[in-house]
């Protein structure tokens, strides 16, 4: 089974972290990464503002960034797959807009940057289905 590190470096709301582990670590092992290691980081929008800055050069807060430990393609897949930063501040009003829980923003966060360390992006709108088809999917699992 894939195994899930969260680091609460803003505290999430309790109950969180193990539906978070549950879930994205299933979703792994569907995606055939079930002996792959992966970390969560929740922050906040300043914590993410300043990962935004250093490493993309854009001076905003996000909801989600992508940290991968290899490069997608490679024939070698390391035991850590990468690391995920939440920003909860982000994530908190995304899904007061979109009229759901905080959970559940979460977990489409998390398997959208799963899919993006996984090495997929999205150009186009062909791509952007296959995100939301894995974002869509966590929630059932």
């Amino acid at each position: 089974m894939a195994q899930v590190e969260i680091i609460p470096q803003k505290k999430p709301p309790a109950g969180l972290r193990p539906q978070l582990r549950r879930k994205l670590s299933a979703l792994m092992d569907e995606l055939g990464y079930e002996d792959i290691e992966l970390t969560v980081i929740f922050c906040s929008d300043r914590r993410i503002r300043e990962l935004k800055q250093r490493y993309w050069g854009e001076d905003a807060a996000t909801d989600v960034l992508s940290f991968p430990t290899f490069e997608p393609g490679d024939p070698f897949v390391p035991p850590h797959l990468g690391d995920i930063w939440i920003s909860l501040d982000t994530a908190s009003r995304q899904a007061k807009e979109a009229g759901h829980s905080l959970e559940n923003e979460v977990l489409m966060l998390a398997a959208h940057a799963l899919w993006h360390l996984l090495g997929h992006d999205h150009p186009d709108e062909k791509s952007w289905q296959e995100f939301r088809r894995v974002q869509q999917r966590i929630l059932e699992i």
